[in-house]
This record gives C-alpha cells, sequence and structure tokens, in this order.
C-alpha cells in the first residue's frame, strides 16, 4: 500500500543513490546500520499490511467482532456464537470458520446425541389390562394402517413407572383416538339419488341414553318429520341392511349420539358423510369442529332447537338447490380444517404413542446441563440467527431450519419450513391415505405450526401466536426452540 511505495523492494532500483565513500567513513557506518535494520523494517511493515488487508477481507466479509476482548465476552454469553473458539482458530491462521456460515455452525455445534437408541432401545408400554408389545419407532415408520386397539386406555411406560399417558376420543388427551380415518371410511364416495319418501333415517339401539336423543327424535316426528328406524328403537324398518347403502337413499339421517360430550362423534356421523346425507346431530357441542363445510350438517343442540330444525329440514326437502348446497363439499372437496383433523389418524395411534412417550423422554434429556451448553444461536456483528427444529404431526424425526433476528415472523417460520421440506422432497404422511380426489399435486401448504407439546385441540382450535412479537418472544425465550407443521 502507500507505505510499501516508499521503501526500496528487490529488482528495482533506489531512488536515492549515496556517492561513493570510504569504509570507514561516517555514511559507511550509517549504511551498515540500515543493511543491518531493513530486513527487521520490511518485515515489520509487511505484517502490518497483512493485518490491514485482514481486517478489510473480515470486514466485508463478516463483520465479526470489533476486538478479541467482545469475542471473549461473546463466547461467554450464554446460548450465544463460539467467540473464543473462534479467536482462536483465527489467531492460528484457520481460515475455515471465517468461510462457515452462522446456519452451518449452528448445524454442527447444535448436534444432539442422546443416551438412548429408540431404533436399538424400544419402549415397553403396559396399560388398560393388556400388555402392549415395544412401542417401536423405527416399526413405525414402516407401518401404519392397523386399526385402533382400544378407544380409551390409560398408559405407564417402562415397567410400570414414570408417565401417565391418556389416550381416549378426546382432543385435549395425550394421543387422541377418534372413530375417525381417510382408510376406515370412504368419506369422498359419490352422492347417490335419493330415492327414499320419509327425510330421514335413524339407527338407534341403545334405548337408555343418559342424553336427549330419543326425546328429539319423537319431536321430530310430531313436526311431520318422517323417519325411517331400523335399530331398536322406534323401530319401523326391517333393520337387516347395510347401513351406509341405506343411508344413501336419504336425504337426512339422525347421527344421534349416545352422549353430548366434546369430541365424542361415532361413526354415526362419518358413516352419514360417507352415504352423502345431511346428519342431523345430537352429541359433540362441537360438531362443527368435525364437519367437512358449515353447512354440511343440522344441530340439536338442546331440545328447544327440535321446531327450528325441522324447519329447516322441511325447506331442504324442498328446495334442491339450497340442498345441494350442503353437499357441495363432495364435490369440490372438504375445507382445510377438516383434512387437517382426519390426515392425524393417518398415523395409527400406537404409533402416535410412541412418538409421544419418545419426545418426552428427549425433553427430560434435554434439561440435563450437557443439553444446556448448546449455543442454539450466532451472532455475527448486530444479526443474530437462530436454530430451529421442526418435523411434521405423525413423524418423530426433528429437521433444521434457521430464522434471521431481523425477521422472527410466523411467515418467515412458515417459509423457511416449507422451504426445508420442498428441499427434502418430503411427502406429507397422509398422502397414501386421503382419496385421490383430495390429495392434490407436488405442492405443500401450511395449515398449522405450533410448538411441540400442545394437544391437537390446542393444535387445531385454540392455540396461536399473537402477532410476529409473541413468536419473537417465544424463539427468544425457549433455546432451540422445536415446532410440528401440519400440511393439508
Amino acid at each position: 500500500m502507500g507505505i510499501i511505495s516508499n521503501l526500496s523492494r528487490p529488482g528495482l532500483p533506489s531512488s536515492h543513490t549515496s556517492p561513493p565513500s570510504s569504509s570507514s567513513s561516517p555514511s559507511a557506518s550509517n549504511k551498515r546500520k540500515c543493511s543491518i535494520l531493513m530486513p527487521s523494517v520490511v518485515a515489520l511493515v509487511v505484517i502490518a499490511e497483512i493485518s490491514f488487508l485482514g481486517r478489510l477481507d473480515m470486514a466485508k466479509n463478516a463483520a465479526f467482532f470489533d476486538s478479541l476482548p467482545e469475542m471473549f465476552y461473546k463466547s461467554h454469553s450464554p446460548g450465544g456464537f463460539d467467540g473464543e473458539k473462534f479467536a482462536i482458530e483465527a489467531l492460528g491462521g484457520g481460515q475455515n470458520l471465517v468461510k462457515e456460515s452462522c446456519e452451518e455452525w449452528l448445524e454442527r455445534e447444535d448436534a444432539l446425541t442422546y443416551s438412548r437408541d429408540f431404533a436399538k432401545d424400544p419402549i415397553w408400554v403396559s396399560g388398560a389390562d393388556q400388555e402392549w408389545k415395544t412401542c417401536d419407532l423405527v416399526y413405525c415408520a414402516q407401518w401404519n394402517r392397523l386399526r385402533t386397539i382400544s378407544r380409551i386406555i390409560l398408559l405407564r411406560h417402562d415397567g410400570g413407572g414414570g408417565y401417565d399417558i391418556v389416550m381416549t376420543t378426546s382432543l385435549s388427551s395425550d394421543v387422541p383416538v377418534g372413530y375417525f380415518s381417510w382408510a376406515e371410511y370412504d368419506i369422498m364416495a359419490p352422492v347417490m339419488p335419493k330415492t327414499e319418501k320419509a327425510h330421514a333415517a335413524a339407527f338407534i339401539s341403545n334405548c337408555g341414553a343418559r342424553n336427549f336423543r330419543l326425546e328429539a327424535l319423537v319431536g321430530l316426528e310430531k313436526a311431520n318429520i318422517k323417519i325411517d328406524s331400523y335399530g331398536s328403537c322406534h323401530r319401523n324398518r326391517n333393520g337387516n341392511v347395510d347401513k351406509v347403502e341405506a343411508l344413501k337413499r336419504y336425504k337426512f339421517s339422525l347421527a344421534f349420539e349416545n352422549s353430548n360430550e366434546e369430541d365424542y362423534v361415532t361413526e354415526k356421523f362419518f358413516q352419514s358423510l360417507v352415504a352423502g346425507t345431511i346428519p342431523v346431530v345430537v352429541g359433540a357441542p362441537n360438531i362443527e369442529d368435525f364437519a367437512p363445510s358449515p353447512d354440511s350438517f343440522l344441530h340439536i343442540k338442546e331440545l328447544e332447537d327440535v321446531p327450528s330444525v325441522a324447519n329447516r329440514i322441511k325447506y331442504l326437502s324442498k328446495n334442491p338447490v339450497a340442498y345441494n348446497q350442503s353437499l357441495r363439499w363432495k364435490y369440490e372437496g372438504p375445507s382445510d380444517s377438516f383434512k387437517a383433523l382426519v390426515d392425524m389418524a393417518a398415523v395409527h395411534s400406537s404409533c402416535r404413542l410412541c412418538i409421544h412417550l419418545a419426545t418426552i423422554i428427549q425433553e427430560k434429556e434435554e434439561k440435563s446441563s450437557i443439553f444446556k451448553k448448546r449455543p442454539c444461536k450466532c451472532t455475527r456483528g448486530s444479526e443474530t440467527v437462530y436454530h430451529i427444529y421442526v418435523r411434521e404431526r405423525g413423524r418423530f424425526k426433528m429437521d433444521s431450519i434457521f430464522l434471521r433476528s431481523g425477521n422472527l415472523t410466523l411467515e418467515a417460520l412458515e417459509a423457511a419450513a416449507l422451504t426445508k421440506f420442498k428441499s427434502l422432497k418430503h411427502m406429507p404422511v397422509w398422502k397414501p391415505e386421503r382419496p385421490e380426489s383430495i390429495r392434490g399435486g407436488d405442492e405443500l401448504k401450511v395449515y398449522r405450526i405450533y410448538p411441540v407439546g400442545l394437544t391437537q385441540r390446542q393444535a387445531l382450535y385454540s392455540f396461536k401466536f399473537k402477532g410476529d412479537s409473541d413468536i419473537r418472544s417465544h424463539i427468544e425465550n425457549n433455546p432451540c426452540p422445536k415446532f410440528e407443521v401440519i400440511f393439508v
């Protein structure tokens, strides 16, 4: 640079030539001194130039830290960039860390090695008066087509100690076990002509139900709604028929449950959907959560609703356009919320139990001091990169994504997850299960993304980040946060 240009360089004539003199003269003595000192001066100047060029290069490429003390300070900040390691490598002439991005560094430094390998050491599960075989995640990854063993199960794992796990029809249980699945019900079956004269069909055999379903049936009949009853209660038709095939001939079906409990929606409702009829529901107060479209059902919430529902049945029966509107989902496809609900059953409940237990075991281990030393974020200059883990609901393995401090938003989180799964050529877990008409193409669409550990009721209906400030707070306050994504 400017300093070097004023020095003599090998192979170039000096710009200042001294006259000849004897070796004993003062000028000769000074010349010898200069000759002796020159290598040291040149070395110092060269070092200064290299240092200056190195600073320019670092400023251009990274803007890491202003000083070594700042590097060491950063290295001792919890969860921060390993500045001390960088300083040591840089002083030793290492260039790898300068070239390594924050994302690459985090993926290497945050690599997790757990004490338990579930492929070699599956979880033993027992409960509900039965012994289960091993809860094997490798097996679950290859097999998801068995039907449910039990609808209501209370489980303990690892020889009776550890965690209590509840499996019921409730979406608030640890592992929900519903009456729905694409494999069990041909929900998108075509609508058949409605040939029966009666308004509705009923299949009710338990005449001692705890709710008001029999009173509702009688109330509809008093309101001049013609009902063909195939069950043992109020029977007026021969019950020796195929239920779904019989329902296909009616415009309405009485999907009357024997209990009005949240999330308790049985085959009565889903068989009605298969048959292409409009279910009239007595049962779950949140039946709308299980419906393929808002106008695909009628709901008798209490006995006082019977007259208004009866009037609606009469109106739809006489107006084909309005009636067909209620069945439009059969042609256009159900809502994303309905698909997200039923997709859950594409992974068998016993496999979801395996995933739930393994996740709890790993999370417990992550609270140890060894895991708390993970950096989880990398700061360079004024920007911080956060290491985040994401997986599809129904799968156990986590994948890495990264967000920068200047863009900690829900939109950025969803975009990063999409980019990651697209790069992996990911196939949604429900793809083989869904009817072909609603599988869609190869594009992925995020329906929900939420922290691991929420119940399905929270994930599907009640949880929502309250703006970008909420998601920023979650990521900043939860090192290496984990999320699940639901694709539709």
